[in-house]
């Protein structure tokens, strides 16, 4: 069994995101774990260096965690060959950019979502990937969660049966920065920084619905930017001028009907901060991030409509908890094994710069939905 080593240019790990989940929780633990099992029984280590304009954040950041190789020059940690990945999780405004510049230098591509503002850049994208014979990968991190991934099995199963429709609801209040610190980014919230939830959530909705129920092939939505003032990192007040809710209706095939409503400016009462609740003839489900409850056909009360006496049945104990029946580990560190698994191996991958194309056209068109006010047809994507 031999072990090879895997270079890994890391570009926008400062953030949140970047740092936690890809860097602290994804390649750092793959490290500590020996790195990643090949199907020959060999084993590949990671050796990555991040990349950034601060270089005291970067050095820091490194030092804190044992990292060697840290630079502020992108362009020179591309031109060294033995590192084979490129991975991005900086700001999109600039994404499409450094991973052509990525692609150039030869580099396999790894990155957040949205892969870029606009549809048209977005397919450019997998388009150049493709033409530059480069494999690529885009973070489809909420189908590696428990609850989705019970909810797939229980499709794949039949349990549903026919499948009527999804209810889905994400979201919790975000506060506005004046008397208590947001919980987000003030980007986030402006139009011209990238911000907006239609263009960060209806990417994630488009894989998920894709593999978890049924392909999309239609979108009616409605953005709304219901709070126009919020106060930035460094409390000076600023307008929010972008989408911080979406009510979006989808189509998918096979006449499934799905309502997803998507919100930073709600307050949670339900199980999770997101539940998918789906409908079929032969049973029910409600997953959230980890958990998933079922009711099947013969399981199913029968409620009788009356609103002159109160409510004397409880809903929820008609209800079961789908066991876990294996070990979840987390999503973002599978993906990122899968996807070193494709670089290394050709092991099969199936999330590239195409399926990411097709979350920035699903957004794009529930912009356009919201603003022409009607229903939209999604279009099959050729490269």
């Amino acid at each position: 069994m031999a072990t090879k080593q895997l270079g890994i240019i890391m570009h926008g790990v400062t953030g949140r995101m970047g740092m936690n989940q890809h860097l602290i929780r994804s390649i750092l633990a793959i490290r500590e774990q020996g790195g990643v099992s090949l199907s020959n029984g060999d084993r590949v280590q990671l050796d990555p260096i991040l990349v950034g304009r601060n270089a005291s954040k970067i050095e820091s950041l490194a030092r804190e965690h044992q990292v060697e190789r840290w630079t502020t020059d992108i362009d020179a940690a591309l031109s060294n060959p033995d590192d084979a990945i490129f991975f991005d999780a900086a700001t999109t405004q600039l994404r499409a950019e450094l991973l052509k510049k990525a692609m150039d230098a030869g580099k396999h591509v790894y990155c957040e979502k949205p892969t870029a503002e606009t549809f048209k850049d977005a397919l450019e994208l997998a388009r150049y990937a493709r033409e530059k014979s480069v494999k690529s990968g885009v973070v489809h991190d909420k189908l590696f969660l428990p609850g989705l991934m019970k909810l797939r099995a229980l499709r794949d199963s039949g349990f549903f049966g026919r499948i009527l429709s999804v209810r889905g609801e994400f979201g919790y209040w975000v506060f506005e920065g004046d008397w208590r610190a947001a919980q987000r980014p003030s980007w986030n919230y402006r139009k011209d920084d990238g911000g907006g939830i239609i263009l960060d959530m209806l990417c994630h909705w488009r894989y998920v619905l894709d593999n978890t129920i049924a392909p999309v092939k239609a979108v009616n939505c409605l953005g709304v930017t219901h709070i126009n003032e919020r106060w930035d990192e460094q409390g000076e007040a600023y307008v929010a001028d972008a989408d911080d809710a979406a009510y979006a209706t989808f189509e998918l095939e096979g006449g499934i009907v799905a309502q997803l409503n998507s919100s930073w400016c709600t307050r949670v009462n339900r199980e999770d901060l997101v539940t998918f609740h789906v409908d079929g003839t032969l049973g029910s489900a409600v997953a959230g991030l980890h958990g998933c409850k079922i009711q099947a056909r013969e399981n199913s009360p029968k409620p009788v409509w009356n609103p002159d006496s109160p409510q004397t049945m409880d809903f929820y104990e008609d209800w079961t908890e789908v066991a876990d029946g294996r070990d979840y580990d987390n999503g973002f560190k599978v993906q990122w094994e899968d996807f070193i698994r494709h670089v290394v191996e050709d092991a099969p991958w199936n999330f590239d710069l195409l399926s990411g194309a097709k979350g920035v056209q699903l957004a794009e068109l529930g912009y356009r939905s919201s603003a022409e006010r009607r229903w939209l047809d999604v279009p099959e994507l050729v490269v």
